[in-house]
């Protein structure tokens, strides 16, 4: 293809011409757009697919990495402004209210009105905070008590501090939920940050001078004296004592194997191993239960996860007093409501959030409010975004591309030559026991009660933003916690309609599309069936693959944590999956400091890419030869082969700020995205012939790396 051919002129040609259907006119446009056509397929294919577009698109102000991905999903949110704003008489009760949390959000006057007033009136009810309080190690210093503080940060708000407790499928029993006991998250995104020098100091600085800011402004706004000494002494004891616990955390890349974490004790267990000094598990625990009238049972069970974290924080616990703990705990309940206050203390997160994300400008207001109330609404406003943008047939066509893929993947299990039939026939049958969900869950169109009944607990007003904040949170906590004595419902949906996402459960051997995600690029019922393969079926077979990476293969056809694997096939899964982590740990990314992917924490990212790509790629191949034909787009002098590893690799073109990419690198299980097209197709023969790539140009390697 001449590089002359593509500004933005050929596209509009196309789709001038009249006859030609406008969707085939528009997915030329975009490809051609996309592309750089003067660089060599074989050398850099991520530049060739994607060149057009890096080019073309500045990082927005407002965000830390934008991508192709991050577009759809603003897409995606101006069209929930628009059914979020629409006022009318008739809504049903979950719909109304997700608008008036909407409306609530956008009330800023009332908000900057409001100031800090809700924030001070709710530390109150949790025991103070004492950086910003006269009398606190006398007035309430002697009754605290630790297992109680954690047990209403975790019931009440949602915030799981110091111990994670909460409940999920039992790993080893999926039609049960028990409970779990975890290290907990930070207040700064990763372990590094607390220890490491260069960029993680700038950050652990600006975060030490957050938290001193916030303590000051509410300092003043209760009239008490200006003690900058005080403040400082008190917010470098909590950052020393979250240092002490970032510590005493497991890495995430070797907490990969879900067979080595978990270790099931009862209560008598749990107190003799991890005493914690004198720590009463039965009280803390039977405290979280009690908010939703739940009784420990003589015999209650829990898995601990955390093992080391639990033994290192034996440590940690006391070596600071009450005061600091208190600090701490409340800290990390200010930093979550931040967002929800007015404007100065978005103001005094400004450094931290530079230092972190690289951005300079908070999102728009409507974005911020549209993205809270669908991560606590997802039932409510994915029934509107369904009503507005979904088109139900869609529903088949995945649902049959699924079928294809997956019928590629048990295909392709006889090319194994690393796994013994036993071992083939198990996965076989796990493949074949994927259960689907697509689009949306049926009941958030229908006229029953359940969805309503979803937020019957929910009472928002207006002008109450801050407190219908901690209205979700607990609902959240809640709903969650109630779930320990309910048998698991298969049919639930572990996430909303109106997310550009897709994911596997393991626990439930099952795979989801949203309608959010059933779009273009990835799928459209009339775009060319090569873009369909190398976009959504890509995702499929990403997606299906995930039952059969590092993690997911350790659960059986159930979801039930089961060795099915031979000693065989189990060594060569790992010798396979040896060369992908080389593979991939050998990728150097220039934006975050030059330092290299982890090719341990993202391998079952990288084996459901590898996957994924190859699997749809057979599939497409599959139903040309049944029969399939597909359409040429106009002005492109690709062929549908091609044209399919185009799509797949647009799907990924994006870049990042250097402050975001060190974070990804350090806390994203998936590799750049510029890595997740090139090591996919490096190892990917039927890529190189496709593109004529002679060996030993960079697409096509001596050493290829293939698990699935």
């Amino acid at each position: 293809m001449a590089a002359a051919g593509w500004g933005g002129r050929l596209p509009e040609q196309i789709v001038k011409s009249g006859h030609l259907h406008p969707t085939l006119g528009q997915a030329a446009a975009r490809i051609l757009q996309n592309m750089d056509p003067t660089k060599e397929p074989c050398d850099d294919f991520y530049q060739y697919a994607c060149g057009g577009w890096l080019r073309r698109h500045v990082i927005p102000e407002t965000s830390s990495r934008y991508s192709v991905f991050d577009i759809l999903r603003d897409e995606l949110e101006v069209i929930l402004k628009g059914v979020l704003e629409k006022s009318t008489d008739k809504d049903r009760p979950a719909v109304e209210k997700a608008k008036m949390l909407y409306r609530s959000c956008m009330n800023k006057s009332v908000i900057e009105k409001r100031d800090s007033r809700p924030l001070l009136d709710v530390l109150e009810t949790v025991g103070g905070w004492p950086v910003i309080m006269d009398k606190w190690n006398e007035t309430k210093g002697p009754q605290w008590k630790l297992e109680q503080q954690l047990a209403l940060m975790n019931a009440q708000f949602n915030r799981r501090v110091l111990i994670d407790l909460f409940i999920w499928n039992d790993d080893q029993n999926s039609s049960r939920h028990i409970i779990y006991i975890d290290q907990p998250t930070l207040g700064m995104p990763s372990r590094e940050y607390y220890f490491s020098e260069g960029n993680s100091k700038k950050v652990r600085e600006a975060y030490l001078q957050f938290m001193i800011s916030v303590a000051t402004m509410l300092r003043k706004d209760k009239k008490l004296p200006k003690d900058n000494k005080l403040v400082r002494k008190d917010m470098t004891q909590v950052l020393e004592l979250e240092t002490h616990l970032a510590n005493a955390t497991v890495p995430q890349e070797e907490r990969h194997d879900v067979t080595a974490l978990y270790h099931r004790m009862n209560l008598k267990d749990l107190q003799h191993k991890f005493s914690l000094k004198g720590f009463n598990w039965t009280l803390f625990i039977q405290s979280v239960l009690s908010s939703v009238k739940i009784t420990l049972l003589p015999n209650e069970e829990v898995v601990v996860y955390g093992i080391p974290y639990l033994q290192n924080l034996e440590e940690v616990i006391h070596m600071y007093p009450p005061r600091t703990m208190q600090n701490y705990l409340v800290w990390r309940l200010v930093l979550d409501r931040i967002s929800t206050l007015s404007q100065r203390f978005k103001d005094a997160r400004g450094s931290y959030r530079k230092a972190l994300y690289g951005t300079t400008v908070e999102e728009v207001r409507w974005q911020e409010c549209v993205g809270y109330v669908n991560s606590n609404m997802e039932s409510a406003v994915g029934s509107l975004y369904v009503k507005k943008a979904f088109s139900k047939d869609s529903k088949n066509m995945v649902k049959e591309l699924i079928n294809k893929v997956r019928a590629v993947f048990v295909e392709t299990l006889d090319e194994l030559n690393w796994m013994d039939e036993e071992s083939k026939k198990k996965a076989q049958e796990k493949a074949m026991g994927i259960q689907e969900q697509i689009g949306y869950p049926d009941y958030i169109l229908e006229g029953n009660k359940r969805l309503d009944e979803e937020y019957s607990s929910l009472n928002f007003s207006e002008d109450l933003y801050f407190e219908n904040g901690l209205q979700n949170l607990k609902a959240n906590a809640h709903r969650s916690l109630k779930k320990l004595r309910e048998q698991v419902d298969q049919n639930l949906w572990i996430i909303g309609a109106a997310v550009v996402n897709a994911f596997y459960s393991p626990n439930r051997n099952q795979i989801v599309f949203p309608a959010g995600i059933l779009q273009p690029p990835f799928f459209s019922k009339e775009q060319p069936q090569a873009l369909n393969f190398g976009g959504i079926g890509m995702v499929i077979g990403h997606e299906i693959t995930h039952g059969f990476d590092d993690n997911g293969r350790n659960f059986d056809k159930n979801g039930n944590m089961l060795d099915w694997w031979s000693n065989f096939s189990a060594w060569h899964f790992r010798k396979q999956s040896e060369c992908m982590v080389y593979q991939y740990s050998n990728y150097t990314w220039d934006l975050a400091d030059k330092q290299n992917v982890n090719g341990y924490s993202t391998l079952g990212e990288n084996i459901a890419d590898n996957g994924g790509v190859r699997q749809a790629y057979k599939a497409y191949l599959k139903w040309t030869t049944e029969g399939g034909k597909d359409q040429q787009l106009p002005g492109l002098k690709l062929t549908c082969d091609q044209l399919f590893f185009v799509n797949y690799a647009q799907v990924w073109c994006g870049s990042y700020r250097p402050e975001f990419a060190i974070q990804s690198i350090k806390t994203d299980v998936h590799s750049p995205l510029k890595y997740r097209v090139l090591g996919s197709l490096q190892n990917l023969a039927a890529f190189a012939d496709t593109f004529h790539c002679t060996q030993g140009s960079r697409m096509h390697p001596k050493k290829r790396c293939r698990v699935w």
